[in-house]
């Protein structure tokens, strides 16, 4: 295994300020160079010309700040949302608790843990096995739909009838997967790399393995962990004093993310009540009311907010729970959906402990960047694959793929080490950067949401009619706005000693 680049976590400043939103995750010690804040210049000035619509906007309570209640059927429920997210809030935090694996999935806890034996039988063989093993599991898993006690023998079919509160284990299962490969890998390079990081080949035990593997917390949905780090962080609890665990541990981190996960859940709670997208998206009715391409654009932006928060408010909550057990996993989300130009960033932002996971156990061991296209190609056919197995999913792979290559090439080209201190270069990204923003939500769109026949329809109505080439034109511009804010954002960040690749 690959040493880690050495990593400090960044200290928010005492004041409030716009990078108080960023979340906190490992930064580096070396500073990249930065430029001028450009928060006041004319050119500013000039994105926020939007307050000359102020007289349609009304008295706020959040912060004084005017609030948008023009349209009377969305005042008329606005009224309810607080006694309605709360109700909600408490409902869906209880439906996550779950004590113990066995009542989680009540006879089927027998197969989890059958296929977790034989996996652990494969930690000394070669990786492949463990690769082979694990994709053929994810395949009859879903092919047999979890199987059942009555096909093996009838006698067994009573097992069938006690499937406990999530009897669909085998849904959940691709995350488990991912924590098995972790194992294997990490205790093959322990006994045939003997400088790696990793821990004494007498340390991969099986009770540590099913420690890991079943951890409550994080097992339904993540955040991923890797094994050496899980088992690192559980054998230096013990070992620290009282002082410096409660000191590096709860109240500091625990509290702010706490708040930070009940507004992430207000949110969602807030969009799903007045925003009903999904039910919209699934009865298709562009294929019986002709849609205008403003009206399809703004239904598929705010279902990919839709996919990014109700991803986002349970990997919080398994984080947050996770955390309060005392064990750290990565922070899954970095950036809000909105808030990404760069295909390549994008991904290292969106489900990160997946990405990480993908950096040290696919990417590093077929080469890393010198041969970064064919493996960006291998790493999102098995991501497809890996999130279903569905010809939608594997079209969304080679697609995300496809759009990696002009990033790519320009990055190239006009380098920023080249071209960087031109005037004319900051604009040129951002025109690069909408036409990333344009290819990721197609993809994504075609992939979680609309599929290959929405987005198809979409892009006729785009560039096929007037006034799509009408909305086409201000969406670029407005698109253009957004990215220039977002460069000005990140240069903020470094101005304040925070430092991402995303």
């Amino acid at each position: 295994m690959l040493p880690l680049p050495p990593m400090v976590r960044h200290k928010p400043s005492p004041s409030f300020n716009i990078t108080s939103l960023t979340v906190s995750i490992p930064t580096k010690k070396r500073a990249p160079s930065t430029t001028f804040s450009r928060w006041s210049t004319p050119e500013f000035r000039i994105y926020l010309l939007h307050h000359r619509a102020g007289h349609r906007l009304s008295r706020g309570w959040l912060f004084g700040w005017p609030v948008d209640n023009w349209d009377a059927q969305y005042r008329s429920f606005r009224n309810n949302v607080p006694i309605l997210a709360a109700v909600a809030g408490m409902h869906a935090l209880l439906t996550y608790f779950v004590p113990t694996q066995s009542p989680l999935h009540g006879t089927g806890t027998l197969k989890i843990l059958a296929i977790l034996s034989l996996n652990y039988a494969l930690r000394a063989q070669h990786p492949s096995l463990t690769w082979i093993f694990n994709g053929a599991m994810l395949f009859a898993n879903d092919r047999f739909s979890g199987y059942s006690y009555a096909t093996i023998s009838p006698t067994l079919g009573w097992l069938d009838d006690w499937e406990g509160v999530y009897p669909r284990w085998y849904i959940s299962f691709n995350i488990t997967m991912l924590r098995l490969v972790s194992f294997n890998m990490d205790y093959y390079a322990a006994t045939t790399t003997p400088k790696s990081d990793s821990h004494p080949p007498h340390a991969y035990t099986f009770p540590a393995y099913l420690t890991y593997a079943l951890f409550a917390p994080l097992y339904i949905a993540g955040p991923i962990i890797p094994f050496n780090e899980f088992l690192a962080q559980i054998e230096l609890q013990p070992t620290r004093p009282l002082t410096q665990r409660q000191e590096e541990r709860p109240t500091t981190l625990i509290k702010p993310y706490f708040i930070r996960f009940i507004f992430t859940l207000l949110t969602m709670e807030f969009i799903i009540h007045t925003m009903y997208v999904v039910a919209i998206k699934d009865a298709r009715p562009w294929e019986h009311v002709a849609y205008l391409p403003s009206e399809l654009a703004l239904l598929s932006f705010f279902s990919l907010i839709h996919v990014w928060l109700k991803l986002l408010v349970p990997w919080r909550f398994f984080r947050l729970w996770s955390l309060l057990a005392g064990i750290d996993p990565p922070e899954n989300m970095v950036r809000c959906m909105a808030n990404n130009y760069s295909a390549l960033a994008f991904w290292r932002a969106w489900h990160r402990s997946f990405n990480l996971w993908i950096v040290r156990y696919i990417y590093i061991p077929l080469g890393g960047s010198h041969r970064q296209l064919l493996n960006s190609l291998l790493i999102f056919t098995f991501v497809a694959l890996w999130h279903d197995l569905t010809f939608r999913l594997l079209a969304w792979g080679w697609l995300v793929s496809i759009f990696l290559i002009p990033e790519m090439v320009a990055g190239w080209v006009f380098s920023t080490e080249k071209f960087g201190d031109r005037p004319w270069y900051r604009h040129l990204c951002a025109l690069g950067a909408v036409l990333n923003v344009l290819m990721m939500m197609a993809a994504n769109l075609v992939g979680f949401v609309i599929g290959t026949d929405g987005v198809r329809y979409f892009v006729e109505q785009l560039v096929g009619t007037k006034e799509g080439l009408q909305f086409l034109a201000c969406a670029i511009a407005g698109l253009f706005v957004g990215v220039q804010v977002m460069f000005e954002y990140r240069e903020e960040e470094k101005r304040r000693g925070i430092y991402r690749r995303c």
